[in-house]
């Protein structure tokens, strides 16, 4: 192996920096990963499509797959707002959710070396490598950083200060809802596929996952839906994002903190629009939640001894269902550009070469997967040159798929 090995801190204790820290780990790295929360990122339960890369990821990492990685289907299929089928195509796909993933990666991670309520400052790079400051004292030394810590990331706004997310001007509504909850009829549209409606300037999606505990038994799973809304930023996104109390909120919104009214709004948008079993889904759903989409695209991905990786460097739309995979694969090359170089320095701008137009073409291609609810904030021209890309067939095609790289 050309490449030495030495100390690696890993910032970020969710998907991508676990990933980093398996990979890194695998390949003979001394690792540390520092979150900054002070209990573990459990619970979260969100659905995450699989893909080829994805599972290849894992098994380079030597994570054991054991054919429970999640849910399987076998068909996609849209509904029109009636409750018609007006589009179905063969699609094998596999569905996971946060849950899954994060248990198979901590595992992999030694306790002792995946440090809780470690919020990284800043990192100061030297000579022999870099020194990271803890918030309420202390340092740690590593002679290389992995910046894992999302599209709020810290060491990203030290390093590139100019680099910001920008709102895409509609939302994704989630949730997720136990089987045994659904109607017969509801059960029977969802369950056996990867399912789609299209309201006028909207769309929905959905899929199962795996129950509590694994559990992919007709009767256990959960289902899984992302409902996109367009909400202009300084009217509908803003009322959205204040609180109860009155307090508006950057960004983002923690779910438990979604003012009420807000969410009966949505269960009424749902019953009026939707097909009846995805309005069903958002009635049942026991605490929806909603993310602004935004775009954000670093122009480099090595900082000296400091790489970006996964959200940190590129948030792409969801559309594509590649975040996680985008993550993985960011950690994989990583690794091996460190093994095939001769020093670190080396190691980062040969990833960064082989990652960034990667996290680029994500970019566009889920820009041009959303431009239709995007348009419906912008002229009516625009909104019809971004309605021909929205026909069934297409939105079945395209969406969470990697067929473009």
């Amino acid at each position: 192996m050309p490449g030495r090995c030495g100390s690696a801190a890993i910032v970020g204790g969710s998907m991508a920096g676990l990933y980093a820290a398996a990979i890194l780990r695998r390949h003979g790295w001394d690792v540390d990963v520092y979150e900054r929360n002070p209990v573990e990122l459990a619970g979260r339960g969100a659905g995450i499509v699989t893909h080829d890369a994805m599972l290849h990821a894992l098994e380079a990492a030597g994570l054991e797959l054991n054919g429970d990685i999640g849910v399987s289907v076998a068909k996609r299929r849209v509904y029109a707002c009636d409750g018609a089928v007006i589009g179905e195509m063969p699609f094998p796909q596999t569905n996971t959710s946060w849950d899954r993933l994060f248990q198979m990666l901590r595992s992999a991670i030694p306790e002792g070396r995946y440090h809780l309520g470690r919020h990284i400052e800043s990192a100061a790079p030297h000579d022999d490598g870099v020194t990271l400051h803890i918030a309420g004292g202390g340092e740690a030394q590593a002679d290389l950083v992995v910046a894992a810590d999302g599209f709020r990331s810290t060491l990203r706004g030290q390093f590139l200060p100019e680099v910001a997310p920008i709102y895409a001007g509609y939302v994704a509504w989630r949730g997720i809802v136990d089987e045994r909850a659904f109607s017969r009829e509801a059960q029977a549209a969802l369950f056996d596929c990867f399912a789609f409606c299209l309201p006028p300037g909207e769309q929905i999606l959905g899929y199962p996952i795996a129950g509590p505990g694994s559990d992919v038994r007709p009767g256990f799973r959960r289902y899984n839906f992302v409902w996109y809304r367009p909400a202009d930023e300084e009217g509908e996104l803003r009322r959205l994002l204040t609180d109860d109390s009155g307090k508006t909120h950057d960004l983002s919104i923690p779910p438990p903190l979604i003012a009420k009214a807000a969410i009966k709004d949505v269960i009424e948008a749902a019953r009026k629009t939707l097909a009846p079993a995805f309005a069903e889904a958002v009635a049942l759903t026991p605490m929806p939640f909603f993310q602004p989409i935004h775009d954000l695209a670093a122009p480099r991905m090595a900082l000296g001894r400091v790489a970006l990786l996964g959200d940190a460097a590129f948030v792409a739309r969801p559309h594509v269902g590649a975040g996680v995979t985008k993550a993985f694969e960011d950690g994989l090359a990583l690794a091996q550009a460190l093994a095939a170089a001769p020093d670190i320095s080396a190691g980062l701008q040969a990833f960064e070469r082989r990652r960034l137009p990667a996290g680029e073409r994500i970019i566009e291609r889920a820009r041009r997967l959303g431009a239709y609810l995007q348009a419906q904030l912008k002229t009516p021209e625009e909104r019809a040159h971004a309605e021909r890309h929205l026909s069934p067939d297409a939105v079945m095609r395209d969406t969470a798929t990697l067929d473009f790289l």
